[in-house]
């Protein structure tokens, strides 16, 4: 495994200080190497090692080629049929190669941060002149990222190896899926203690702008929640007693929202979920990764757009039609897709809008969750396109409180259960989604039913939203062995009627016959090189 070679101490402080003055960056020490046994000799230094990971978590988050190329299994998403998109265009056709040119980034980012936390669980206990509760929230913190990488990790390749110190091993041995996933609930425990991440921080950089910018106990519970909930599905298949397990815990942080011990609500409109007036405040964001865009390794790509939209957007990604077909219209519809595209002729035009002959690459519904305008601090108008920057400082939403609803409604329904508190809370995402009380879930829903509408609310809720690297709609639907329908779908690319009249299909093509191997990534071929051990 490729793993972090720079020294810890050098790395820049990303994620947390992007806020801070700039007496708060870690300085570079050119007088040597950072040695394990000199370090963590002052509090200094153990805020530094902390510092050092979010910079390292900032940055594997940051790019679509770090983090989100797998995200593309996903029956929301799709990218385009030529230009130079193959590493996200293989993901879309469930057809990775081991030398898929982004999948080593996949790869390496994950265990960056790995690394990086390890560095800190394995040597911050002896730090001087720091108080036993800072030491053991910089752990639990490390133990935190570790899980959750691990998570990533496990749900995108299955059996990786277990790195637990600090120096590379390149002879470490395939961990099985099961090891992994006790692995995560170990470090998850940590974090969770009384002794580990805290209700509220109390300073700064950890906590701005009346928000934690570090990880909360709240999101270490809903991060659990979700895990268990992946445990009792695919490929473990655990069952009843993890649904409860999911639903237990979601409770808990639902319980202590609403008795004002978390200050995590819902925003009243759902497009101020991902609206810059919110973006560095939002009280819906349970886990969030921060940027600023005047640093350049702190900054995050934006503007990923169709091509022939805006000549300077990627072009990376667009919605799929039949889950755009199938959105609900309302409020969130509107808040998540553009209304209208303005193409070349410099006319605004309905996304499904072509020549004839067909005279665009792709035809494809647009997300707008990650635009940001060049006028910072301002949203962006779709009728403007030139006004789009690419690099941007959009808050990376790892986990909101929404999906804390639907994870709690559809576990408890998959556990056997439609109990009033699980519609209710269901009911709090739809209703906000439809702009009124509609209140459309009741507990004359069977729970299969319940579960199921749980499921696409989630779904809905997150649409195209792929830079989390959490609840994306693609784990969503790995947990439930739903790739192999969608992937039968996608083969057989029926037109969709997305107006009176008007069909359109996906313009990326998928073909062959399934197999469970599609389900994970190939290990890159790089590191199979490195570590023998890295056979499938």
């Amino acid at each position: 495994m490729k793993m972090l070679h720079t020294t810890l101490k050098t790395l820049a402080f990303v994620a947390l200080c992007g806020l801070a003055a700039c007496s708060d960056f870690l300085e570079e020490d050119p007088k040597g190497q950072l040695n394990d046994r000199d370090f963590f000799a002052s509090k200094e230094d153990l805020d530094a090692s902390l510092n050092a990971l979010y910079s390292v978590v900032a940055v594997s988050q940051s790019q679509n080629n770090y983090c989100g190329t797998n995200f593309l299994a996903g029956d929301d998403i799709s990218t385009h049929p030529s230009s130079n998109k193959q590493p996200l265009r293989e993901h879309d056709q469930y057809a990775v190669t081991d030398n898929n040119a982004w999948l080593s980034a996949l790869w390496e980012q994950r265990y960056k941060v790995i690394k990086a936390a390890n560095f800190i669980i394995n040597n911050a206990g002896r730090t001087q002149g720091a108080s036993q509760t800072d030491i053991d929230q910089a752990i639990a913190q490390a133990h935190y990222w570790r899980a959750y990488s691990y998570f990533y990790l496990v749900t995108t390749w299955g059996e990786v190896p277990i790195v637990l110190e600090d120096e590379i091993d390149f002879n470490k041995p395939l961990s099985s899926v099961e090891d992994i996933y006790q692995l995560i609930l170990s470090d998850l425990a940590v974090a969770e203690a009384d002794n580990g991440c805290p209700v509220m921080y109390t300073s700064a950089p950890y906590l701005q702008n009346g928000v934690n910018v570090a990880v909360s106990q709240g999101a270490v519970k809903a991060t659990l929640a979700y895990v268990y909930l992946c445990m009792a599905g695919w490929p473990l298949n655990l069952g009843t007693e993890y649904y409860q397990m999911a639903a237990d815990k979601a409770e808990e942080v639902i319980d202590a929202a609403d008795a004002g011990t978390y200050y995590y609500r819902l925003l009243p409109d759902y497009a101020d979920v991902y609206s810059m007036t919110y973006n560095r405040n939002n009280p819906e964001v349970i886990l969030g990764i921060y940027y600023n865009r005047d640093r350049t390794a702190s900054s995050t790509p934006q503007a990923d757009v169709l091509q022939d939209m805006v000549q300077n957007g990627w072009g990376d990604t667009n919605g799929e039609i039949k889950f755009w077909k199938e959105f609900p219209e309302g409020p969130r519809k509107d808040a998540t897709y553009f209304p209208q595209i303005i193409l070349s002729d410099g006319q605004l035009h309905d996304w499904w809008y072509d020549t004839d002959p067909a005279s665009r690459a792709v035809v494809a519904p647009v997300f707008m969750k990650s635009v940001e305008a060049t006028e910072r601090g301002t949203e962006f108008d779709y009728r403007d396109p030139t006004k789009l920057v690419q690099y941007g400082e959009k808050t990376i939403q790892v986990i909101r409180l929404s999906e804390v609803y639907c994870w709690f409604a559809e576990a408890t329904a998959r556990a056997g259960h439609v109990t009033q508190k699980a519609v209710e809370v269901l009911n709090r995402v739809r209703n906000r989604a439809d702009g009124t009380e509609t209140n459309l879930y009741t507990t004359s829903m069977t729970p299969e039913e319940l579960a199921e509408a749980a499921y696409d609310e989630h779904g809905w809720e997150m649409a195209g939203y792929y830079w989390s690297g959490f609840g994306t709609r693609a784990r969503d639907m790995f947990r439930m062995y739903r790739m192999k329908d969608h992937f039968e779908y996608r083969v057989q690319n029926p037109e969709v009627e997305v107006a009176p009249g008007i069909f359109r299909r996906e313009a990326v093509p998928v073909s062959g016959a399934w197999d469970d191997s599609r389900m994970y990534s190939p290990y890159p071929y790089e590191e199979s090189i490195l570590n023998p051990g890295l056979k499938r």
